[in-house]
């Protein structure tokens, strides 16, 4: 019967980390015989379970006591990291000696930092198991491999035939030898924690921070100049374009206006950004190429509808007196109705699957845009070619009321106004109530003295140079004398010295009273209407047309309502509805036939012979 072998190295089982006195699944393999041996030799080759045991149990010795160690060599470190010096030099206790095999040297590095201590490396068991077979690899008596089956039913390494006593070899975990000191890093020399603690005596933290936040500030404060220099330049550039526009003449303004609701029309339509979803195509979207055009059809359809009105109802003398330009005149609706039916069709056409919610979408905001924008633009046209006066006045009280309320917000203003604009206090919305009913009353009876800005428009090539313009005024502008009562006409007298009866007046100077407090009280909320507009999509400018202002929107978001405004007023309480030659001409050529019209020329011809008046046809 062959000899039991000998394991000639202790420490291999330490990296079973075995800490139980129970088997584990390879040992219970082990011992259990294979399924069909070969011969009763190679039984026989196998370690007994005792001499498993033993060894196991010298293993798991050796293993606690280079733990012990290595906990003593991190502790030793820690201390004399925390004193601020290196770590010294930490000694092991030697090893005790088994029997079996004599005491190797050996190393084993131990953790350096001393905030936490590293567990002693192990190496792999596929390298623990081939030491063990290179040792005690135990051999047949045949010679023949015989398979030992794994816990996992993989067939090991054949058992090597009975080993050979080799000489004995160093444990990689025997006893460690001293570890070498390594300088910690995180731990400052003296010298560099004398500046540190220097430093911070010169400048504490709360000083830096101060230091820091003061840097802030003043960066903040550099910006915000830079801006209001960039705001107030702009700001006169745009007053100087304004008023020098304003002297061109009408048709100037007129295109001013129409630039302004297109640079508005851009800014409010590209808010509504057409997106297709996703149709089985990942990530990939794309727009309706028909989206963009569709948009500006639309504008343009309704532009020629509403500038075509105004052109017919100012310009009856030039237009129907003109054969080419009467067609146009009198179809001007059916054909604006017509060509808005083309894009209606031509939208329908461009349904498409996967854009159907976002076209109709967009024709809807379309339409609005078109209503509060272009229909609003359409009035203040019609404001110009009734007098400049009612463009001019209504949109200085808007601005003056800006600057005030900005003036007296940052004076005195504590308290918020709307939660739409925080920076809106109401200090600032009452001074500038108060602030913009003076200016309108100075501002509108100034200008009320020119022709040139009272006088409704006849004729596109009059400038404030030409001096052309000459009519009669409506009576709104015309002075008039308000007869006092007669205790005030004598407290007055005896106030001033003399003798006091009459106040001079013009009706146009009540009517700057409503619309200066319309322009205080009612149009700053179309100003709330765009800054809430603005916080809905998440932006801060409608767009950047004009440096340190946004976009044209945020400049116009006030004047479209007080246009409106301004043109309903005038049209219902102070034009002066009469007569006039392009009423009637329009009416003849509209409402009679060529024998009516024929007609009607010759009983005016004998009408104006008998007064005297020489007609020639």
């Amino acid at each position: 019967m062959a000899a039991r072998p000998t394991f000639t190295s202790k420490t291999a089982w330490a990296a079973l980390d075995v800490e139980s006195g129970e088997d584990t699944d390879e040992e219970v393999l082990d011992e259990t015989p294979a399924s069909q041996p070969e011969s009763a030799s190679e039984s026989s080759a196998k370690p007994t379970k005792s001499a498993l045991r033993k060894q196991k149990a010298l293993a798991r010795q050796e293993k606690r006591q280079q733990e012990k160690l290595a906990r003593a060599a991190a502790k030793a470190q820690a201390a004399a990291a925390a004193k601020g010096a290196t770590a010294a030099d930490v000694k092991a206790p030697p090893q005790p000696v088994t029997r079996d095999q004599p005491e190797p040297e050996s190393s084993i590095p131990v953790a350096q930092e001393p905030e936490k201590v590293e567990e002693p490396e192990t190496l792999p068991v596929e390298e623990l198991v081939q030491q063990v077979s290179e040792y005690a690899a135990p051999k047949p008596a045949n010679g023949a491999a015989h398979p030992l089956q794994e816990a996992n039913g993989s067939a090991s390494q054949p058992p090597a035939p009975e080993p050979v006593v080799a000489p004995p070899e160093p444990s990689k975990y025997d006893a460690p030898p001293p570890p070498e000191p390594k300088p910690v890093a995180s731990i400052p020399s003296e010298k560099e924690a004398l500046a540190t603690r220097r430093n911070d005596i010169e400048n504490p933290p709360e000083e830096k921070q101060q230091h820091q936040q003061l840097e802030q500030e003043q960066a903040e404060k550099a910006k915000k100049k830079s801006s209001f220099l960039t705001r107030t330049l702009w700001t006169f550039i745009m007053i100087g374009g304004f008023i020098t526009l304003l002297l061109m003449g009408h048709a100037y303004m007129i295109v001013l206006v129409m630039l302004c609701q297109t640079l508005v029309y851009r800014e409010v339509t590209a808010l509504f950004s057409l997106k297709r979803k996703d149709a089985g195509q990942g990530n990939a979207r794309g727009r309706d190429p028909w989206s963009k055009t569709l948009n500006w059809y639309f504008f343009a359809v309704t532009n020629y509808f509403l500038y075509g009105e105004s052109i017919i109802y100012y310009f009856k003398h030039v237009v129907f007196s003109n054969a080419q330009l009467t067609p146009f005149a009198t179809n001007h609706r059916f054909v604006s109705f017509t060509l808005y039916l083309i894009g209606f069709v031509g939208f329908v056409l461009s349904l498409k699957r996967g854009y159907l919610k976002q076209q109709f979408g967009l024709f809807c905001w379309v339409h609005m845009t078109l209503l509060l924008i272009v229909v609003s633009s359409h009035f203040i046209v019609n404001n110009i070619l009734e007098g400049l006066i009612w463009f001019w006045v209504p949109a200085s009280l808007v601005i003056c009321n800006d600057v005030f309320a900005y003036v007296w917000g940052i004076t005195l203003g504590r308290t918020p106004l709307i939660k739409l604009s925080p920076k809106k206090t109401v200090e600032g919305f009452i001074g500038a109530f108060f602030s913009t009913i003076v200016f309108g009353l100075l501002w509108g009876t100034y200008f009320m003295r020119f022709d040139y800005m009272i006088c409704p428009m006849r004729d596109l090539g009059v400038t404030a140079w030409s001096g052309q313009l000459q009519c009669t005024p409506n009576p709104v502008f015309v002075w008039r004398d308000w007869q006092m009562p007669t205790p005030l006409s004598v407290f007055l007298s005896t106030l001033i010295g003399h003798q006091v009866t009459t106040i001079p007046y013009a009706p146009y100077q009540l009517h700057l009273l409503v619309l200066s407090c319309f322009a205080s009280l009612v149009a700053p909320f179309g100003g709330f209407f765009a800054s809430g507009f603005k916080r809905a999509f998440d932006i801060k400018d409608f767009g950047h047309s004009i440096p340190g202002h946004g976009g044209m929107t945020d400049r116009m978001d006030c004047q479209f309502l007080m246009g409106v405004f301004t043109y309903v007023y005038y049209s219902s309480l102070i034009r002066d509805n009469h007569v006039t030659v392009g009423s009637i001409l329009q009416t003849i050529v509209s409402g009679l036939t060529l024998t009516e019209q024929l007609e009607l020329m010759a009983d005016l011809k004998r009408y104006l012979e008998s007064q005297g008046v020489t007609v020639r046809l």
